[in-house]
């Protein structure tokens, strides 16, 4: 189990964070940020991160306390947020457009969650590997991450990036590598792979309205079978007709109509750096752009 000793929290692996640390990973979560925004009041976890990272004694705005916190993360402490909101900034706001690229988080696949995912004309997984992670599970995510997508890059540090590299030198598996200086680095180009491609697996990513479009396209009906027999019906249709390549394609095509697209340049002005991943996926705040700055503009606890 997990374990406090006095400030040092102790993960399970063996892996050492400090308690103040595992209080920064705490809130730089959507639901966290969500109800500080909601509400007025400061938690203590909030106040406690102040406290430590926070060296100033004059009145602070919610705005540059999170800069000051996440500054901290940049130079000492670069967790999965970190990781996250730097691939958001790096990759898709500065080499793609929010309006012609789709962006998911932890979405399921198989039996594991993808980190972060970008659709455009092609669907791409990005698995984030911190220096607080371990590899154990690096092989089977990659093998789920293959039954829907046909690229997969890791994304690590240079502490992580040889073991890495090593392990995954045999495969069509790219790598990434977030350098000291917040550059993401392509170490190992990855390489379209269609062989993990399942049917099972993709139909799973779709809701009923969806493979219903798609069932609808191909056959001008649904199936007309019991709501048991309902979905394994639709699934056999699928794999009778359509090809897995071009199921994939639709399939990416789908998630990509999930969401809405942005307005980029109103996205970039309105929304600083720190917290373009959780605006951007907070369902509440994600197009609230005025509630959050004028979160950002309040002076902490008043």
């Amino acid at each position: 189990n997990n374990v406090f000793y006095g400030r040092i929290f102790i993960l399970k692996g063996g892996i050492f964070m400090d308690k103040a640390q595992f209080l920064i990973s705490k809130i730089f979560t959507i639901p966290y940020f969500d109800r500080l925004i909601e509400k007025n009041n400061v938690p203590d976890s909030f106040q406690k991160c102040i406290t430590r990272y926070v060296k100033d004694n004059q009145e602070l705005t919610y705005g540059k306390v999170i800069s000051r916190i996440y500054s901290y993360m940049d130079n000492e402490y670069r967790n999965e947020y970190y990781y996250k909101n730097t691939l958001f900034n790096n990759l898709l706001l500065q080499k793609h457009s929010l309006l012609e690229t789709a962006a998911l988080t932890e979405l399921p696949i198989a039996n594991s969650k993808a980190d972060f995912v970008m659709i455009n004309g092609k669907g791409i997984v990005y698995e984030i590997k911190t220096d607080l992670d371990n590899l154990q599970r690096l092989e089977s995510q990659i093998i789920d991450y293959y039954k829907v997508f046909k690229y997969v890059n890791v994304v690590v540090s240079k502490k992580q990036l040889e073991k890495v590299k090593e392990f995954l030198q045999e495969t069509k598996v790219g790598i990434y590598e977030l350098t000291d200086s917040k550059k993401f680095i392509c170490r190992k180009k990855p390489y379209s792979n269609k062989d993990g491609l399942s049917y099972q697996a993709l139909f799973q990513m779709l809701r009923k309205k969806e493979f219903e479009s798609i069932l609808m396209k191909y056959y001008g009906k649904l199936p007309e079978v019991n709501d048991f027999d309902y979905y394994r019906e639709a699934l056999r249709l699928i794999e009778k007709k359509i090809s897995i390549s071009r199921f994939q394609e639709l399939v990416m095509t789908a998630l990509k109509e999930r969401t809405i697209l942005l307005e980029e340049e109103v996205f970039k002005n309105q929304v600083p750096e720190e917290l373009s991943f959780y605006v951007y996926f907070s369902k509440k705040n994600r197009t609230n752009y005025k509630l959050v700055n004028e979160f950002l503009k309040k002076t902490v606890g008043v």
